[in-house]
């Protein structure tokens, strides 16, 4: 035994691992003289555990910050570090320096110099890294490229492919090939298979077909395997034609076709509806190959149904019988449920009696499709027959066999037999849904037999249904029937003699009576609701909005929106819209320019007509009559032609950023364009000088307060300058209008003069000038005394 394995023999264990430190240290030290070692860190000292407290339940707090469990922040390079783990050491230095450089610099390029050499291996295994900057690796890819003696393979340009497709660069990668030719590395079939999968499970066809031709110019043929896969990417992308002309070179070409082959044509015809080509093709198929197959058939049978033609389905099925090809049966499920649900329950049922006379096992959905099929063509005792079919083949119906019998029973006034179906499904444990009792409902309530209709619900509650919901269901459906406004009302009244009332159900019959325009009864419904103390929401106050500003009393309405924005809610966009036009008729354009743009704040897809309002009030600072009215196309061009809100707007934004005069010059346009007629542009013009008015006066007080004249006006006396008190007397009673137009405000019909009686026509052209095309009536021409001289007139 050495002297040092002696030494050693005798040095105890706990020293042995120190010693080895200290050699390792003294080694690094003489290699590496500027790095310091310390001692102290090779064996830390242990330090005890605190000794832990008793637990005490009554001094716990679980918000102190002790008992809470850290919010856990994944850090962002987590998945980089995951990823990494499986690429070589080299590949990881790569990939960590783009991670730290994150552009293509000096210094990138500088770290990857240290490598001596990169070899093609290591590129594709750099590219194939997911969290990389495309940009940084199309450089790095380059870069490569340009070494000493260094030749990409094709593992190279595959992986750089397959990069840039999964960047969605596929243009880029598209040009791969021309990359490789140039760099004197002519692409392979393999090159083009994989472009054009990438392009077929992205289902871009035309990108399928320009790598074909692509294959074309480089002289590549594809084989059948490859052809066939063209044809499919064209065909799945609608693109029959081109798919057509890719079998056309693939027979030039000299190769046999396989069954995938002619299927996947004939899908594509089947598809685009060219029923002829695809029998013949199907000829060919005979010759060359052998007969479709059930699978064959079935396949077009498919696409036929997803197409919906049907007709084409049915010269399928007799192609193949002529073939003597016995379908199975998802051959016939797959056709009778098509045929059903295309209205053709007949043939479905004459292929359901073959299905029994073959033995087949049917599905139940076989028979539910027919029943539902025959309930819709109004033949229920059909459909009866095949429920009892059904039973009888073993088989259990649920839900929906039944509540498409129940229906087609209610429809056919057979509301009893409804019933006792609807028991059964009680007895079966089915849990009867909204479509098993609102068939009945509505036939009790439609024949007034109101007495079982609430004895109907009562059995509801007991069986534990969604009760409450399930009635305003029934009258959100029942007021959408003819005459089911009237009736529900009817029920409504019975049922709340028993007490079966909820604020949703008066919701939905004061919306039914507004839009029938029976505007006060809703408002009784609205009355009644408030006596009763029930809490109400945003959905009541908005019916009784619309009510409100359809009887003219618009005041009431703001009341009632002030109540949502109480209770912090926001009401239906035709409530907004319905009051801000109440406002914008009153003249309140202050209050209805605010209500536009609380509705685009609260709501998350205004009306347009509120956001061109906006832009009007926008433009309106330009004071370009021009500029508005082309604000005013816009909206006829978007479908919103200008309405009452339009024109308020637009006397809005004049008064407040522009003139009166350019308001007249829109107004004005808009008559000649049909879009307002002359009593409307009286009207505006009236509430423009009033919003003027408005306004001026606004800053007369705000320039009385800003300048502290107010305490000098009421020392003398006044309270408000007289010019104010005259503009919200005139306001008030219109003094400074004539009656007529008042008249025109009022809506009155007028007739406009054009001829007069009143004097010869001699006399009359000193004032018709006033006038619109003023002519003379035959009376002052005809007439003797009209064609005298008035005495001591020297006119004339």
């Amino acid at each position: 035994m050495s002297p040092r394995r002696v030494a050693e023999r005798f040095v105890p264990r706990s020293r042995i691992p120190l010693i080895n430190i200290f050699q390792h240290h003294l080694f690094r030290r003489r290699r590496y003289p500027n790095l310091t070692f310390s001692t102290a860190t090779a064996n830390p000292p242990r330090t005890a555990p605190p000794s832990a407290a008793p637990f005490d339940l009554q001094k716990w707090d679980p918000d102190h910050r002790a008992n809470q469990t850290p919010f856990h922040v994944k850090d962002p390079s987590e998945r980089f570090f995951i990823l990494a783990k499986n690429l070589s050491p080299i590949a990881r230095y790569i990939v960590d320096a783009f991670r730290n450089h994150k552009y293509w610099t000096p210094e990138l390029v500088a770290d990857l110099n240290r490598l001596r050499r990169v070899t093609p291996k290591l590129v594709s295994e750099v590219l194939k890294f997911p969290d990389v900057d495309p940009r940084l690796s199309s450089k790095f890819f380059n870069w490569a490229g340009k070494q000493k003696g260094y030749r990409h393979d094709f593992a190279c340009y595959n992986a750089f492919a397959y990069f840039l497709n999964r960047a969605n660069h596929f243009r880029a990668a598209d040009q791969v090939p021309e990359l490789m030719h140039m760099q004197g590395k002519p692409p392979t079939e393999k090159q083009f298979e994989m472009l054009i999968r990438m392009h077929a499970d992205a289902k871009r066809g035309l990108r399928v077909h320009s790598v074909y031709e692509k294959m074309k110019k480089f002289g590549v043929k594809p084989r059948v395997f490859l052809y066939n896969r063209i044809m499919d990417a064209l065909v799945k992308t609608n693109h029959v034609d081109l798919a057509m002309s890719v079998y056309n070179d693939f027979k030039a070409d000299g190769l046999v076709e396989e069954n995938v082959t002619y299927m996947i044509l004939c899908k594509g015809l089947c598809k685009a509806g060219q029923m002829d080509e695809v029998f013949s093709l199907l000829d060919k198929m005979r010759k060359n190959l052998s007969k479709p197959d059930v699978f064959a058939y079935t396949a077009m049978v498919k696409v036929l149904i997803s197409e919906k033609n049907l007709d084409g389905c049915l010269m399928v099925w007799e192609e193949m019988l002529k073939d003597r090809v016995d379908p199975d049966v998802m051959a016939y499920t797959t056709l009778v449920m098509a045929l059903c649900k295309g209205n053709h329950v007949d043939k479905g049922y004459e292929l359901f009696k073959e299905m029994k006379e073959r033995n087949y096992l049917i599905d139940r959905a076989v028979y539910g499709t027919l029943i539902e099929a025959y309930v819709v063509d109004e033949r229920v005792g059909l459909a009866c027959g095949l429920l009892k079919d059904l039973l009888e083949s073993g088989y259990r119906a649920d839900l929906a066999i039944y509540n498409s019998l129940i229906n087609g029973l209610c429809t056919a006034k057979k509301v009893d037999r409804a019933y006792k179906l609807f028991h059964v499904t009680v007895r079966e444990d089915l849990q009867p849904d909204f479509d098993s009792v609102n068939p009945i409902l509505v036939s009790y309530a439609e024949s007034k037999r109101l007495k079982e209709f609430c004895e109907f619900l009562e059995q509801m509650q007991k069986l534990g249904l969604f009760f409450t919901e399930y009635l305003v269901k029934f009258f959100s459906g029942l007021v959408e029937r003819v005459d089911g406004v009237v009736v529900a009302l009817e029920v409504f009244e019975y049922l709340k003699m028993q007490k079966y009332i909820t604020v949703p159900v008066y919701n939905i019959l004061m919306e039914a009576l507004y839009k029938n325009g029976e505007e006060k009864k809703a408002l009784a419904l609205f009355n009644e609701l408030n006596e009763l103390g029930m809490v109400l929401d945003s959905s009541t106050y908005s019916n009784a909005i619309l009510c409100f500003v359809e009887v003219g009393d618009v005041k009431e309405a703001c009341i009632w929106y002030n109540r949502i924005v109480e209770i912090s809610s926001v009401p239906s966009l035709d409530a907004y819209s319905s009051l801000v036009k109440g406002l914008s008729k009153m003249g309140e354009l202050d209050a209805a320019m605010l209500l536009i743009r609380d509705c685009l704040a609260n709501v998350e897809s205004g009306p347009l007509e509120f956001k061109y309002t906006l832009t009007i009030i926008h433009v309106c600072k330009s004071n370009d009559a021009t500029k508005v009215i082309q604000v005013v196309n816009e909206m006829v061009e978007q479908g919103c032609p200008p309405s009452a809100v339009t024109c308020a707007a637009i006397i809005y934004g004049m008064c407040k950023h522009g003139t009166m005069e350019e308001a007249r010059k829109v107004f004005s346009i808009m008559k000649d364009s049909k879009f307002l007629i002359e009593a409307d542009v009286i009207v505006y013009d009236e509430m423009l000088g009033d919003h003027m008015k408005k306004t001026a006066a606004g800053l007369l007080f705000s320039g009385i307060r800003f300048f502290g004249l107010e305490s000098k006006l009421k020392a003398k006396g006044c309270s408000v300058p007289p010019v104010v008190k005259n503009m919200a007397f005139q306001k008030y009673s219109h003094m400074d209008q004539s009656l007529f137009t008042r008249f025109f405000r009022m809506g009155i019909p007028y007739i406009e003069l054009n001829a007069h009686g009143r004097a010869r026509p001699s006399l009359a052209r000193l004032y018709n000038w006033r006038y619109k095309d003023l002519g003379d009536l035959p009376y002052v021409r005809e007439n003797d005394i009209s064609c005298q001289a008035n005495a001591g007139f020297f006119f004339d």
